[in-house]
């Protein structure tokens, strides 16, 4: 039997930074970095987008005529939206496998628990979009009036969009939990400034307790609101620029320890 080829890795290098191999392929952390910042970088304008130029465009809150007149005279709007919507989701998934592959060294349950919490999120966003399509289809395909009549159709339409907005709402949970376990990797890594990480942490609570005032206390809303999303917003800028532009810290960036190569030998057998 021939001897098993041995692979040396150098497990850490300079300031920690490790590398990744995959048969005989290397990729190297700064890659991985600028991977998922391009990643980021297409979530958050599609997500902005879906967002800001459709979803809130579209729901009235208590107002069924209202909704129902908006998703018929943007039918074409709502259905680009969601198709950036759909697309967005499925980076923002991208996004954090891209991130458990950087940062999965430093803590595997932290690692894991990014990806479970971003996976609940992505799957309850999903939902969200089809609610928001299947309004859509109710306020302006004929079918559903003549079955329900008219008022019946608005306020169907209505629902679907409140479910949406609603669900829109729970979702918002997960999409700041992801943060707190990316921040914990990223302040426990030094693969970035210790500080990313606590802005990271303190961003994705600001969009949990965000949340949770929605539904508790929403008379405080408009207080924390603003508060919250501020928060976060900087925090996600924050990871979205450095991915960008720095990718990971150089070894000479680091203040850990000094360059070190650890090999790790194959065992051989006859």
């Amino acid at each position: 039997m021939k001897s098993e080829v041995m692979t040396t890795i150098a497990s850490q290098t300079g300031a920690g930074l490790p590398l990744y191999a995959e048969g005989s392929i290397v990729s190297s952390p700064k890659r991985l970095a600028r991977i998922a910042g391009l990643l980021y970088l297409a979530v958050g304008i599609l997500g902005a987008f879906a967002f800001a130029a459709v979803y809130s465009t579209m729901y009235v809150a208590g107002d069924a005529a209202a909704t129902a007149s908006k998703l018929v005279a943007n039918a074409g709007l709502v259905k680009i939206g969601v198709a950036a919507d759909l697309i967005q989701v499925v980076f923002w998934v991208f996004l954090a496998l891209t991130l458990y592959v950087l940062l999965r060294h430093v803590s595997g349950y932290a690692a894991r628990a990014m990806v479970v919490l971003v996976a609940i999120g992505a799957s309850i966003s999903f939902l969200n979009i089809l609610f928001e399509f299947q309004g859509m289809r109710v306020a302006t395909d004929p079918a559903y009036s003549a079955t329900v009549g008219a008022a019946g159709a608005t306020a169907m339409a209505l629902l679907m969009l409140k479910l949406q907005h609603y669900g829109y709402a729970i979702a918002g949970i997960f999409f700041g939990l992801w943060l707190v376990p990316l921040g914990y990797l990223a302040f426990k890594s030094a693969m970035f400034p210790k500080v990313l990480g606590i802005v990271l942490v303190v961003g994705g609570l600001g969009y949990l307790f965000d949340t949770l005032a929605a539904f508790v206390a929403p008379d405080l809303t408009p207080i924390i609101h603003p508060i919250a999303a501020l928060l976060g917003i900087v925090a996600e800028v924050s990871l979205l620029v450095y991915l960008l532009v720095k990718g990971v810290r150089s070894p000479a960036a680091s203040d850990d320890r000094p360059s070190s190569t650890a090999s790790v030998p194959a065992p051989t057998s006859a």
